[in-house]
């Protein structure tokens, strides 16, 4: 299946799929590091963009995505970074690049702690409820738009004001957590 940009069939290299979201973005993207890697006994080179975005951005990134190939969502991570929360959307585009080149993308956007809120993928990737309300239960990120907000880990009776991966006054004492490999 080949690629249309425009109307135009085209594969891009790794280079270029990071030049198309970095000039679509604009001042929205605030870092942008293309890593290679190899993998498996053929050295098979595989391509690693990491895009620091900011929350405007954010939205705007995905769908600049979308223009290139269909996103494949894998997972989304985070961490308390002090004053802010960080979110790592991690995707894949397989057709962007050719086949057996796919670019690896990690969406990274930080939000201040005294407004921990991005918008929702939902509406664009519906498979990403479970990672965002992952998010919103460990690190109190809410995501405007994700129409099931349930906890998924935590027991239904959690108090929703400790936060397990804070590392500030919302983290679990120490009293309640169990340390399985003792």
């Amino acid at each position: 299946m080949e690629l249309y940009l425009n109307g135009t069939a085209h594969v891009k290299s790794a280079e270029e799929v990071r030049d198309f979201l970095t000039n679509r973005l604009g001042e929205g993207c605030l870092n942008c590091e293309l890593r290679a890697r190899s993998e498996g006994v053929s050295d098979m080179k595989t391509w690693h963009l990491w895009l620091t975005v900011t929350r405007d951005a954010f939205l705007p990134a995905v769908d600049a995505m979308g223009e290139l190939d269909f996103p494949h969502f894998h997972v989304c991570s985070g961490n308390d970074d002090g004053d802010t929360l960080r979110s790592n959307y991690h995707f894949s585009l397989f057709r962007a690049c050719g086949r057996g080149k796919e670019v690896n993308v990690t969406l990274v956007v930080s939000v201040p702690k005294s407004d921990p809120v991005l918008p929702s993928l939902h509406s664009r990737v519906p498979g990403v409820g479970f990672s965002e309300r992952e998010m919103n239960e460990m690190l109190g990120i809410v995501h405007e738009g994700q129409p099931n907000t349930d906890l998924i880990f935590l027991p239904p009776d959690w108090d929703r004001s400790i936060l397990p991966w804070r590392r500030d006054e919302t983290g679990p004492e120490n009293k309640g957590v169990v340390n399985v490999l003792e």
